[in-house]
């Protein structure tokens, strides 16, 4: 048996785009379906950074003050360790924003406010072990998708459907919309390393001897991620774990003494596999993709869940007008790319400089490079951190809730 369910608008995928999305549409008075494939939203080594822009958006919503009573950590600076050049590089604390840090936050947490807040619409449903599989057409037209849920196969049929699943999307691989693959030279091993007395409470980045390293503080322990050559996961692997803990601790620094007790086994490393892409369209009549499913970013910045929030604003700006008017039309879909498309190729060619110029080149090197002629800049002269700063925090044509609660 198979179970019908319709509904204005069906959202697949449950992260930060698909439920903020999900949230501000119901908020206005549209009926929205949210699918999440997994019965939680508690997923380890997810981004987990909250920045200034997806922080004033909260207090745009009338939630800061409660948003910021889940366990947080905040990031004020950035700083890195190039060589023996140490210090701060980008400062949030000139920003123009109420929220002058990053808050380290679990995305979960993070989800699960959301998912609290849209609970209490009667417009949002959220459907948990709930997966899309594929598109429902009519003619040209997406008119919905099949998805498999706890008690089976599941046809629903909706007169707008969003993809948000995320970098690895199904829903674009039926799609038939065409990738616009824009290369990573790098993959990422995420790993936890134990906290001590006396540590310091700051995001740091390190670049030693052909190695980079960001250590995440996160009260009882650091979140760790380790770059390395694309592809390179199974040679470190062939190598063994001692040369693997060899390796972190020429970079480990004053964590260097924990890496045995910590690193017992691989199966504690989880390999992020990095890709850069975007869609060259965003949209087919009835269908509209948003966040990684329409732009796969880089975990340089750590902007890819702001970037996501962003684009579920900026839809939620022009679609729920469109719905209020009834279908939302092609173009009115394509808007929601023009409006996110400049931020996203902007952010994403700095990526790609910065992994081409910077981190490429600092991996396949012996001994440690000189610090880039940018780097020294903003290490000598402090009033040029405020720049990478709002770039970072603020993002390219920051989004803002323009829909009043229905």
């Amino acid at each position: 048996m198979t179970e019908a369910i319709t509904t204005r608008c069906c959202i697949a995928g449950g992260g930060p785009a698909g439920m903020m999305l999900g949230l501000l549409l119901a908020r206005a008075g549209v009926d929205v379906l949210v699918l999440e494939k997994h019965a939680d939203f508690l997923r380890d080594f997810r981004g987990d950074t909250i920045h200034p822009s997806t922080l004033e958006l909260m207090h745009e919503l009338g939630w800061l003050d409660d948003f910021l009573k889940l366990p947080h950590q905040k990031a004020a600076v950035l700083g890195v360790q190039f060589g023996n050049l140490a210090g701060p590089i980008v400062d949030f604390t000139h920003l123009p924003t109420r929220c002058k840090f990053i808050a380290l936050m679990p995305q979960w947490d993070f989800l699960d406010f959301l998912a609290k807040e849209a609970g209490k619409l009667p417009n949002f449903h959220l459907l948990m072990q709930t997966e899309a599989k594929d598109l429902l057409a009519q003619g040209d037209r997406i008119c919905g998708l099949l998805a498999t849920g706890p008690n089976g196969n599941m046809q629903i049929k909706a007169a707008l459907t969003i993809a948000a699943d995320g970098r690895h999307s199904l829903l674009r691989d039926k799609s038939g919309l065409k990738v616009q693959d824009l290369g990573a030279p790098f993959d990422v091993l995420w790993l936890r390393l134990p906290v001590k007395p006396g540590d310091p409470a700051d995001l740091i980045g390190k670049v030693r001897n052909g190695q980079l390293f960001v250590m995440i503080y996160r009260t009882d322990y650091w979140q760790c991620a380790y770059l390395i050559p694309k592809g390179g996961f199974d040679t470190i692997k062939a190598g063994g774990l001692s040369q693997f803990r060899a390796r972190l601790k020429q970079i480990a620094g004053f964590a260097v003494g924990r890496v045995d007790d910590a690193i017992t086994d691989f199966d504690q490393i989880k390999l992020l596999t990095v890709t850069v892409d975007r869609l060259a369209e965003w949209a087919r009549p009835g269908l509209l993709f948003i966040g990684d499913a329409a732009h796969a970013m880089s975990p340089i910045g750590g902007v890819g869940i702001n970037l996501a929030v962003q684009d579920a604003v900026a839809a939620a700006n022009i679609l729920a007008p469109a719905f209020q008017q009834g279908v939302p039309t092609l173009r009115d879909l394509e808007k929601v790319q023009r409006r996110r498309e400049f931020p996203t190729k902007v952010i994403q060619a700095f990526q790609v400089a910065a992994q081409n110029f910077l981190l490429a080149p600092t991996m396949a090197a012996t001994k440690t490079p000189e610090p880039p002629f940018i780097i020294k800049a903003l290490d000598r002269w402090p009033w040029l951190r405020q720049f990478p700063a709002r770039f970072v925090g603020m993002g390219v044509r920051p989004e803002h809730v323009e829909l009043p609660r229905h």
